[in-house]
């Protein structure tokens, strides 16, 4: 954890610098340190999206939509590893800004089918070209070889708890 830099207060003298904890045990844990890059990574797209409007959650659902037309709720909660009522949420907030809309499916009237709007994937379109240089702050600090590592460790982490 980095200290903060020195500031100056209202008398032209600069606050004193915070100190760097020792996190001690916590430096060994690799939950600690996977909840510290999800915070760095957190808080850049949050700047990011920020004149979109746009959560990590609602993008995810966006791009599920966008490769998935045509799934229900359930199918994206589910994918998300997320439980119902929060994934109506996420679609109601959607829906309310015009950016998905639900169908009943053709095949089973009782099921409401998720697609994007026009207006949706116009979002989308913009968020991709945000979404593309937050992700490139982050995987330029790798080499090829070095990401491609990073995301498999990652991926036995999820897919075998």
């Amino acid at each position: 954890m980095a200290a903060k830099p020195p500031r100056d207060d209202v008398e032209g003298e600069e606050a004193p610098a915070t100190p760097l904890l020792d996190v001690g045990r916590l430096g060994d844990l690799l939950g600690f340190h996977l909840r510290m890059a999800h915070v760095a990574i957190y808080r850049d797209f949050a700047e990011t999206m920020e004149e979109l409007a746009l959560t990590q959650k609602q993008l995810a659902v966006m791009e599920l939509i966008s490769a998935n037309p045509g799934a229900s709720q359930i199918d994206f909660a589910n994918a998300l590893g997320t439980d119902r009522a929060t994934m109506m949420a996420l679609v109601n907030r959607l829906v309310a800004r015009d950016l998905i809309e639900r169908r009943p499916s053709a095949a089973d009237r009782r099921r409401q089918e998720l697609h994007l709007t026009e207006a949706g994937r116009a979002m989308l379109a913009r968020a991709r070209k945000l979404i593309d240089t937050h992700e490139r702050r982050f995987t330029d600090l790798f080499s090829r070889d070095e990401m491609q590592a990073l995301l498999t460790a990652l991926k036995r982490i999820y897919k075998e708890n």
